[in-house]
C-alpha cells in the first residue's frame, strides 16, 4: 500500500501494492493549509501505520509457531528412551534384596528428583521397587488364597453344632426317628407322575434350604417328591431334620448310600477310583504349608492346588450323580440338585421340556452377558498340553453346568455314559491327575459329550459363590441361582448382598437354628 500527498496539500492518494489506483481524494475549501489538517492528516497517517504494524506482527507470530511446531516435532522424534534403561530392565539378575530402595510411587519420584541419576541408576532403582511390589503382591495373593481355602474347607462350628444336637435327638426323641417317607406314601417314591427330584448332601442346614425353597416356590407341592441321598455319618441328623420339619404335602425321603442295594453288593466303580484318586493326591499335592511355601509357582497354580485339598473333592457326595440310573432303576426322569442352589420359582416346567432323545438338560456356560461366568469352554477344564486330550477333543466346544441337571434316566440306559465316566477317571489316574481341573465337572463334560441337551439359563443362574458383579435385580429374577465357589452362602465369606436370598428359607426362631447361633448375617 502506497500513500501520495499532493504538493498543495488539496489531495491524498492510496494506492494498492498490485498496481490498481483507488483514489481516495480529500477535498479542501479553502487553499491556505490549516493546523487542523495538518493534525487530521497526521493522525491518520498514525492509523495507517499502526495498521500495517500489526498485519506484520501477526504474519512474524504466525510462522515462529510453524517453525516451533516443526522444532518440537523434531525434538520428540529424538527424545527416545537410552538404551542402557532397557540393557538394565531385560537382565536376568534379580536386585539386590538389601537394597529395598522407594516402596511407592511417590517415594521413587521424590528419590529421582533429589539425586537426578544417571539413565543407568534410574533403570535399576525403577526394577527394584517394580520387583519389590510384585514379590509382595504375589505373597498376598497367595495369603489370601491360603485363607479362602481355610475358610471353605473348614465346618463352620454353627453347622457342627446343628449336626451333634439333630444326632443327638435322633437318638433321645423318637419323633426325629420316623420313616420317611410314611408307609402309606411310599409307593410315590417310584411313581413317574409325580415330579422327582434327587439332592445329595452331606449338609443338613444347605439341605433344609434347598427343600424348603423347591416346596414354597412349586405350585403343585402334593407332586413334589424329593429324594435326600446322604452318607452314613449324616444320615441320622438329616432323618432328624426331616422328621422333625415336615414339608407337607410334598413327599420328602432320606435315604443313605449304604442302604441302596447296588451300593452294598460288589464292585462300586466311583469308591474304587475315589480311593486311588486320595492315594495319588496325598503323593503329588503333598499339605497346604508345602504348596504355599513354593516360590516358584504362579499364585493361580498354587490356588488350584489348595483347592485340590478341599474335602468336597473327596466326598462321595461329589461322585453319586453318575450312578443315578442304578439308584433309581424305577424312575424315568429326575432333576438333581447341588446343595448350594436356591429355588425360586416352580420347577415343575422342567418336565416338560423336549430332551429330543438327549440325556442331560443343562445350561450352556459358554455365551451370555456375564462373560465372567458365562465363558466357559472346554479348554477351560480339560489340560489341551497333554496329548491324550489334544487327540480327542475340540478345545473351543461348549462347556455346561452342573448344578441343576434335568437327567432322563430311560435314555441314560441306553447309552454308555457311566461307562466313559469311569474309563477317564482311570486314565485321569495313571496320568498323575493331569488331565483336567479337579472335580466332577470335567469327566462329566467328556462322558456326557453328545447328549447334553441346552436349557434356558433362568432355570440356572451360576457363580454366585465366586464373585459378586452380578446384580440382585438379576440374581432374584433367576429361577435357580447358585452359589457355586468357595463364599458359600453359610460361610463368613459369602457376598453380603447375595447371602439373604439364601437365608430367606431359615426360620431363625426354630430351637435348633437358635441353640446353635445360626444367623441371618
Amino acid at each position: 500500500m502506497q500513500l501520495h500527498i499532493s504538493p498543495s496539500l488539496r489531495h491524498i492518494t492510496v494506492l494498492p501494492a498490485k498496481g490498481f489506483r483507488e483514489l481516495c481524494k480529500v477535498k479542501i475549501g479553502s487553499r491556505r493549509l490549516s493546523y487542523r489538517m495538518v493534525f487530521y492528516s497526521l493522525l491518520f497517517i498514525t492509523f495507517l501505520l499502526r495498521f500495517v504494524f500489526v498485519l506484520t506482527a501477526v504474519d512474524a507470530i504466525d510462522g515462529e509457531n510453524k517453525c516451533s511446531s516443526i522444532v518440537n516435532e523434531n525434538e520428540i522424534v529424538f527424545e527416545q528412551v537410552p538404551e542402557v534403561i532397557y540393557q538394565v530392565l531385560e537382565e536376568d539378575t534379580n536386585p539386590n534384596e538389601e537394597e529395598i530402595g522407594p516402596q511407592t510411587l511417590q517415594e521413587f519420584v521424590a528419590e529421582m528428583k533429589s539425586e537426578l541419576p544417571d539413565a543407568k541408576t534410574f533403570a535399576i532403582k525403577l526394577k527394584t521397587m517394580v520387583t519389590f511390589l510384585e514379590e509382595r503382591t504375589r505373597t498376598a495373593k497367595i495369603q489370601e488364597y491360603l485363607y479362602r481355602h481355610v475358610a471353605s474347607s473348614s465346618i463352620p462350628k454353627q453347622l457342627h453344632c446343628l449336626t451333634l444336637r439333630l444326632a443327638n435327638e435322633h437318638s433321645t426323641n423318637a419323633n426325629a426317628r420316623l420313616q420317611l417317607p410314611s408307609a402309606e406314601l411310599v409307593p410315590a417314591l417310584v411313581d413317574n407322575s409325580f415330579f422327582h427330584f434327587v439332592l445329595a448332601s452331606d449338609n443338613v442346614l444347605a439341605a433344609s434350604v434347598v427343600a424348603s425353597s423347591l416346596v414354597q416356590n412349586s405350585l403343585q407341592p402334593e407332586k413334589v417328591v424329593l429324594h435326600v441321598i446322604t452318607d452314613r455319618k449324616t444320615y441320622a441328623p438329616m432323618q432328624a431334620w426331616f422328621s422333625l420339619h415336615p414339608l407337607v404335602p410334598a413327599i420328602i425321603e432320606v435315604k443313605a448310600l449304604h442302604q441302596f442295594d447296588w451300593f452294598a453288593k460288589g464292585k462300586v466303580p466311583v469308591l474304587e477310583a475315589m480311593e486311588k484318586d486320595q492315594k495319588v493326591r496325598a503323593q503329588f499335592r503333598g499339605g497346604s504349608s508345602a504348596i504355599v511355601a513354593n516360590n516358584t509357582e504362579k499364585p493361580k497354580v498354587i490356588a488350584a492346588k489348595l483347592q485340590a485339598l478341599s474335602p468336597k473333592y473327596n466326598s462321595l457326595m461329589n461322585h453319586i450323580r453318575i450312578n443315578l440310573p442304578e439308584m433309581f432303576p424305577s424312575l424315568n426322569k429326575v432333576v438333581f440338585l447341588d446343595d448350594d442352589i436356591v429355588i425360586q420359582t416352580d420347577l415343575a416346567p422342567l418336565w416338560d421340556i423336549d430332551m429330543n432323545g438327549k440325556v442331560n438338560g443343562a445350561v450352556e456356560t459358554c455365551r451370555g452377558e456375564d462373560i465372567y461366568v458365562m465363558s466357559k469352554r472346554f479348554k477351560s477344564y480339560l489340560n489341551f498340553s497333554h496329548p491324550l486330550i489334544a487327540s480327542n477333543f475340540d478345545p473351543n466346544e461348549c462347556a455346561w453346568a452342573y448344578g441343576m441337571n434335568i437327567f432322563d434316566l430311560e435314555q441314560w440306559r441306553n447309552t454308555n455314559i457311566s461307562q466313559t465316566y469311569y474309563y477317564w477317571i482311570e486314565e485321569n489316574l495313571k496320568s498323575d491327575l493331569s488331565l483336567w481341573q479337579l472335580g466332577t465337572l470335567p469327566p462329566g463334560l467328556i462322558a456326557f459329550r453328545g447328549h447334553v441337551h441346552t436349557i434356558n439359563p433362568f432355570w440356572h443362574m451360576l457363580g454366585l459363590g465366586y464373585q459378586d458383579n452380578t446384580t440382585v435385580g438379576d440374581v432374584e429374577a433367576a429361577g435357580v441361582i447358585h452359589f457355586n465357589g468357595r463364599a458359600k452362602p453359610w460361610l463368613d465369606i459369602a457376598f453380603p448382598q447375595l447371602r439373604p436370598l439364601w437365608t430367606k428359607y431359615l426360620n431363625f426362631s426354630d430351637r435348633f437354628i437358635k441353640n446353635c447361633h445360626i444367623r441371618a448375617s
